[in-house]
């Protein structure tokens, strides 16, 4: 019954493993460019810390023809579970054949940022990583610090969301298939969650302390299956054919596959005390625009957030798309409507 409660809290993403089937009908779009490179870009790997000392990593991305006068830079966050080579990067290389400097972080606690336990939820921190972000880029010579705006992608837009709230250094806010993840913790995809199901999560992760703190090893959850059944969701197979095939799988060192894109137990249930949209339209008159895909299982959240913002606003709706096509199908990312976005803002 625990597993069931936990599954229902992770939207609707069964954790249990299950004997392998289906997972040859995967088929990886001719589109999807994840691990996307560029001749025309050059990519840094920097380190910077935050407010609180903890080191964040990620990987600057320089367009080659760089001028001498500074230029407007654009902050990219991953999806929840995933690290800067997923997703991330492919925009970021993107926006810098565009002439944006853009830098892809890894979020605190995941992939080579730091942060103790591995894979920690910490909404807080999450939106700290983009301020000090700004910290970086506003420091560089390159860099217009009056020029910085911010891209997030999955439970990263509303990471920056939360950022942005308190950091009016970030000029313009652009978010792609968003998850609110507080909302879709304590409630689940479209109310999916009862009152009673949200209580017995808490009372599980609460349990497991006790557990850790005793030296027992740490229990993980959400995330992504690791196999497939004829009883897979579509959301579990969509998740799926990104996350474990070639198209955007990806161990960070000190990770396995089993804990990969699995945030901890006892700290997933912070989220349930994450209200990214409460006083968003406090950020007005800074520009925000909400990309989602037609087909998306996370659509509500765009909409519930563009419903929320104050102008100037704007919700793009991508025909055919669904959730993870937005992760890296190029041929489907609205990449110039990004690129007339932030130019407009950052001017």
């Amino acid at each position: 019954m625990k597993k069931m409660l936990t599954a229902a809290l992770l939207l609707s993403l069964l954790s249990g493993m299950a004997a392998p089937a289906l997972a040859e009908n995967i088929v990886i779009p001719a589109d999807a460019a994840n691990f996307y490179t560029s001749d025309n870009v050059d990519v840094q790997k920097v380190s910077f810390p935050t407010l609180y000392g903890m080191k964040v990593v990620g990987n600057l991305y320089l367009p080659k023809d760089m001028a001498d006068s500074a230029r407007s830079a654009v902050i990219v966050g991953h999806p929840m579970g995933a690290v800067k080579e997923q997703s991330s990067g492919l925009y970021a290389a993107k926006l810098a054949e565009r002439g944006f400097i853009t830098l892809a972080i890894d979020l605190p606690f995941w992939g080579e940022s730091e942060g103790t336990p591995r894979n920690a939820v910490s909404p807080d921190m999450y939106a700290e990583a983009f301020s000090a972000a700004v910290d970086f880029l506003g420091t560089r010579p390159f860099v217009d610090r009056e020029r910085i705006g911010v891209l997030g992608i999955c439970g990263s837009g509303s990471f920056a969301i939360s950022a942005a709230k308190i950091d009016p250094r970030l000029k313009a806010v652009a978010t792609v298939s968003m998850y609110d993840m507080g909302a879709a913790n304590r409630n689940g995809l479209r109310h999916s969650l009862t009152l009673e199901q949200r209580k017995e999560i808490l009372r599980e992760a609460a349990a497991q302390r006790y557990v850790e703190y005793a030296g027992g090893e740490p229990k993980y959850t959400s995330g992504t299956v690791h196999e497939l059944t004829e009883h897979s969701t579509p959301v579990e197979r969509e998740f799926y054919g990104f996350y474990r095939t070639p198209r955007g799988e990806f161990t960070p060192e000190g990770a396995t596959p089993l804990t990969t894109t699995h945030p901890t137990l006892t700290s997933n249930v912070k989220f349930m005390n994450f209200y990214p949209f409460n006083d968003m339209e406090t950020i007005s008159p800074r520009p925000m625009l909400f990309i989602t895909g037609e087909n998306a299982h996370s659509i509500e959240f765009s909409q519930e957030a563009y419903r929320l913002a104050a102008e100037p606003k704007e919700l793009v709706i991508v025909p055919g798309a669904g959730h993870v096509d937005l992760y890296d199908r190029t041929g489907l990312i609205p990449f110039d409507k990004l690129e007339d976005f932030f130019r407009q803002s950052l001017k």
